[in-house]
């Protein structure tokens, strides 16, 4: 009994020994796999906070329409004011859909669509003034948007992995430490002021088109501004330093339109309710 003891206890230490080092294995093995999840999860992060919007970019219509009968506006404004809705819709989807798809996704998924939509709605508009008076020819050539700042166009952005709304604003990498640097870039949504004139006197047309256009860049500018200037400031930055200001500049613009009309026909009153933005995310 005592002989057999010590040849007990040294096959009960073998086996013990045996469960330590696959226990041990099995540990390493799952220390790795966890190590290279974390490291391909840190890549992933980094490659999604390079990845920044972009605007859209569109010609104005209003600018190369003819004189637009009494019949049609109606129709002509609602029209046009559909085409700054798709424009809005189509900023909204490039922060949405921010980094997927490939190098190409933001042209391919959203800009080209676009023009597909403005050419109808484009056609739309000169259908309803041809109707009572010459048709309007070669608007056409005004349907296609290019793609500004940050998006696809320069296949950084696109080619990065699925961001969250958080990591959307990398694409400024001077930018850094600040509030804001967590924000995406965000577009500024105006009213439409053309739906709410009235007939507009022939005499003014040239100069009501010029500001109408004018408000437009102004929307476009503002919304380059949130691109280039993404992560700057303060939690207000944004509000203060561009979406107030494109206030004032809207207010004096339309304040002109209505100065234009009203110097042959009754001035519209109440147009600077049709001023003030607001930035989406």
């Amino acid at each position: 009994m005592s002989r057999a003891l010590p040849k007990y206890n040294k096959r009960r230490v073998a086996i013990i020994g045996g469960v330590a080092a696959v226990a041990l294995s099995g540990a390493v093995i799952a220390g790795s796999a966890l190590a290279g999840e974390t490291s391909k999860n840190t890549n992933s992060q980094a490659a999604r906070t390079k990845a920044s919007p972009g605007t859209v970019s569109c010609p104005a219509v209003a600018p190369s329409l003819p004189a637009i009968p009494a019949s049609a506006k109606a129709e002509v404004d609602r029209n046009l004011a559909l085409l700054d809705t798709q424009i809005a819709e189509a900023n909204k989807r490039l922060v949405d859909t921010v980094g997927q798809g490939g190098a190409n996704f933001a042209q391919n998924a959203i800009v080209g669509p676009l023009k597909d939509k403005r050419v109808a709605t484009i056609n739309r508009i000169a259908t309803a003034i041809g109707r009572t008076a010459a048709k309007p020819q070669g608007l056409d050539s005004l349907a296609a948007c290019t793609l500004n700042a940050g998006g696809a166009a320069g296949g950084g952005a696109a080619a990065s992995p699925s961001a969250s709304p958080t990591q959307q604003a990398g694409g400024n990498t001077g930018n850094t430490g600040n509030t804001g640097s967590t924000n995406a870039a965000g577009t500024v949504s105006c009213p439409a002021v053309a739906p709410s004139l009235p007939a507009i006197p022939a005499s003014a047309k040239a100069e009501v088109d010029r500001n109408l256009a004018l408000l437009d860049t102004q929307i476009a500018e503002a919304n380059k501004r949130l691109v280039d200037t993404v992560g700057q400031g303060g939690a207000n930055f944004a509000q203060n330093a561009i979406v107030g200001p494109l206030k004032d500049k809207r207010v004096a613009t339309i304040n002109r339109i209505a100065t234009a009309i009203g110097r042959t026909a009754a001035k519209p009153q109440g147009l600077d309710s049709l001023a003030a933005c607001t930035l989406n995310k």
